[in-house]
């Protein structure tokens, strides 16, 4: 019965694969100056592992088959700027991106980052977040319809009925775990088969990746940017709850 359910499972995955590859996609050209603008305007260096990933990442872009890839790699290994990268790629080709993540905290934060990245390029994302003023909400909707705002920022408010791309062409997932497949299919569906990249801090070994994420191409960030701490996880006793709430 473990076989036959795990059979159905690879299966389905593999299909829906097949699927993906069978889709006329966009195939993006890689107009060079504006992303390598960016990349110089970064007061950092990227590491060698975030480079091959945007290689990666570029390569599946220039395809013409849609781009469906996981990113995982610890918190603080920079997924944000490889993203950026992307949206950035298809902003210049003349498509809108967007940035999905679960929760206004994390959007604001997203929000805030990118505002700061890309002034030097004169984009400006936009916010979109459930409890938006309705005037302001519907001016961005507005926006977003006639192609005014290139990027969008937001939660699960991007994939409500009412709003409509004008040319979606790049779909970043932050924390794709928590959300559902059918949530992350309802971005996806805004645009006629954008690009989608899916992104995780939480490690997956690559078995286990392609177990579970078979329809997923599969990239790692496997090292911090120097200077950045190495992670320490600790376990806490009962009766040190206290110590720990004034740490």
């Amino acid at each position: 019965l473990t076989f036959e359910e795990f059979f159905l499972f690879q299966s389905a995955l593999a299909l829906r694969k097949k699927r993906y590859k069978e889709e006329k996609g966009i195939s993006f050209k890689m107009k060079g100056s504006l992303v390598e603008s960016f990349i110089r305007s970064l007061s950092f260096s990227l590491t060698a592992s975030q480079r091959k990933v945007i290689d990666e990442i570029l390569e599946d872009m220039r395809s013409s088959r849609p781009m469906n890839r996981l990113l995982q790699g610890d918190v603080g290994s920079g997924k944000t700027i490889v993203a950026t990268v992307a949206l950035l790629t298809a902003i210049v080709n003349g498509y809108q991106g967007a940035l999905m993540s679960p929760t206004e905290i994390l959007v604001q934060q997203h929000w805030i980052n990118l505002t700061h990245l890309l002034q030097p390029l004169n984009i400006k994302p936009a916010l979109l977040v459930s409890d938006l003023p309705s005037r302001e909400r519907g001016k961005i909707l507005h926006q977003i319809k006639e192609g005014k705002i290139k990027l969008v920022v937001g939660t699960h408010a991007l994939i409500q009925e009412e709003v409509d791309f004008y040319r979606l062409g790049m779909v970043a997932i932050d924390e794709q775990h928590r959300f559902g497949v059918m949530q992350r299919l309802s971005l996806r569906s805004k645009g006629e088969y954008p690009d989608v990249l899916v992104m995780t801090a939480t490690p997956i070994p690559r078995t286990l990746a392609l177990t579970f994420h078979g329809d997923l191409d599969f990239s790692v960030i496997s090292e911090l940017p120097p200077g950045r701490k190495s992670i320490v996880t600790r376990w806490i006793s009962e009766n040190k709850r206290e110590q720990l709430y004034q740490f």
